[in-house]
């Protein structure tokens, strides 16, 4: 058996231009396909939305919500935490 993979990354996405920012995506995407367990730290949501099987958001260091990037999207925490609502 093939030992599990872990990658972790810290705001791969802050900074980088919109070319660059989609091979980085399509690279977590590539390793998520062969197994590999990724960890994203980014603000970049969309970015994020668009990798994530499951979603952590933190306020204030603390987990205000966990779930689905859709479950997340309609947070009532997140929202009021990210967007004031």
């Amino acid at each position: 058996a093939k030992p599990h993979e872990l990658l972790m990354l810290d705001e791969p996405v802050a900074g980088v231009t919109p070319k660059l920012r989609m091979e980085i995506k399509k690279i977590l995407l590539a390793e998520k396909k062969e197994g590999k367990s990724v960890l994203l730290i980014e603000h970049d949501m969309e970015f994020v939305m668009g990798i994530a099987d499951v979603v952590y958001v933190l306020s204030q260091g603390e987990i205000i919500a966990k779930g689905t990037p859709a479950q997340v999207k309609k947070n009532k925490a997140v929202l009021e935490a990210y967007l004031g609502e």
